[in-house]
């Protein structure tokens, strides 16, 4: 009887445990205090790749190009990895921006703290906000930490440092040694406090404890609110550390249908699987392009071919944050080189026009805003498996997108949509009459509608 007793607590201890466990889970995603700063609201982010923007590879140099950027509408500056690289083990001679061997220094080949910190200020004075990449996984061989603290350090079962994956030119760090998380967080907080940046991307999260991530969130947010960016899928980064993880299926599957591989059917699996999996409180990022796919998968136009305009539309309306990579606008048709000075080809940025009017369009209409702040999702069936259209709205105003995802041309007949209460924001549709009843879909076209 004793033994059914305390049975019988323990199961009504743990049904109050489990229902104050969902309370809080309930609480973290629908408390306003967690949602991402306002600024993130409508924004969209822009990768800088230092090295290869300009001929000089400086941040003086960079900072020239402000205006221009601003001028397209950019809101958030991610810049890669600022620190110095580590010779030891270096890959190629310039070595991987990924490869930390300082992380309070700047990198020389950039320029130095002041040259940083000004580019930071002129980024704020343009209405800009920047955060910087940060790699906590691992440091360069060369770290002064490798001989001050060894013990920082993760081993092998060998008792060996080692190298993550085949990243042959760093070393893992041990998360389960306080004093190393102590000295990451001093680092960490060091940026946004000398240096005035809003947050940071941070590379690989996902291989780092959460917890380490939660403390570091709660220890910035103290100097000012932060802006954090993952590279992981992991939802439980976005319960409280990060505001917006990647996209990744998202960005694969939209190299299948650019191919003819995948379409409507998969898209909308992929969205009602998000839906569930990512955090009310958070943003996912969009991309048809980064420095990783760039340099190691191909260009835009080697993976998307014809179809990259009417993908980049999705990107920037599908419901989160749409991320420009340094070149997209010009259509740079190169794969950049990793580990050596390779410029990027600007010509004439032809794709600018394109996306100022997108960023534009996003700024402008709280349906097309990220995440809970913007409108949701509704899916229009087209009874065209190659047409995919879907509404959002919000505070009275709608949008509706229709975007052919394939090689044909449809008329407003193949569709069975009625546009007639709409008026064209973007399109590049057939007919140039401003009318949505004359609408007509190239290959791969796309209209963005409004009321």
């Amino acid at each position: 009887m004793k033994k059914k007793i305390l049975s019988l607590i323990g199961v009504f201890g743990l049904l109050i445990f489990m229902s104050c466990n969902n309370s809080t889970n309930e609480k973290m995603k629908l408390d306003p205090d967690l949602l991402p700063v306002s600024w993130s609201k409508n924004a969209n982010i822009y990768e800088v790749n230092i090295r290869q923007y300009t001929e000089e590879g400086t941040f003086n140099a960079f900072a020239k190009e402000l205006p221009r950027l601003k001028k397209m509408g950019v809101d958030i500056l991610w810049i890669m990895p600022i620190h110095p690289i580590g010779e030891k083990n270096r890959k190629g001679s310039l070595g991987s921006y990924y490869s930390i061997k300082d992380y309070k220094a700047v990198n020389p080949e950039f320029g130095d703290f002041q040259d940083f910190k000004n580019l930071v200020d002129k980024a704020h004075q343009q209405g800009m906000h920047v955060i910087i990449d940060w790699v906590a996984n691992h440091t360069a061989w060369d770290h002064h930490w490798m001989k001050s603290n060894p013990e920082y350090y993760e081993l092998n079962e060998q008792g060996e440092m080692f190298a993550p994956y085949d990243w042959s030119d760093v070393v893992s760090l041990e998360y389960n040694n306080k004093e190393m998380r102590a000295e990451m967080i001093d680092a960490l907080k060091y940026w946004v406090r000398e240096a005035d940046i809003d947050g940071y991307r941070c590379d690989v999260a996902s291989e780092v404890p959460t917890d380490f991530w939660n403390e570091v969130r709660t220890e910035l947010d103290k100097i000012k609110p932060v802006f954090m960016l993952a590279e992981s899928e992991e939802s439980d980064l976005l319960e409280y550390a990060f505001d917006m993880n990647y996209g990744w299926e998202f960005h694969h599957l939209m190299n299948s249908i650019a191919k003819g591989e995948k379409g409507k059917k998969e898209l909308l699996e992929y969205i009602d699987k998000e839906k569930e999996n990512t955090p009310q409180r958070a943003y996912k990022m969009y991309f048809i392009t980064n420095h990783d796919e760039n340099s190691w998968n191909g260009t835009i136009e080697e993976r998307l071919g014809s179809a990259q305009d009417a993908l980049a539309v999705l990107t920037f309306t599908l419901g989160d944050m749409p991320l420009i990579y340094s070149g997209q606008e010009s259509s740079n048709a190169k794969r950049l080189d990793f580990f050596e000075k390779d410029l990027i080809d600007w010509g004439s940025y032809p794709k600018s026009r394109l996306y100022k009017n997108l960023i534009s369009i996003k700024h402008d209409n709280p349906a097309l805003w990220n995440g809970e702040f913007g409108g949701e999702f509704k899916h229009i069936d087209t009874k065209n498996k190659n047409v995919f259209c879907f509404t959002r709205e919000k505070d009275g105003r709608e949008v509706l997108v229709i975007i052919n995802l394939s090689t044909r041309t449809f008329e407003n007949e193949d569709l069975g949509v009625d546009f007639s209460k709409y008026g064209v924001l973007l399109t590049n549709k057939v007919r140039e009459n401003n009318d949505a009843n004359l609408l007509s879909l190239k290959p791969w076209g796309y209209t963005i509608l409004a009321r």
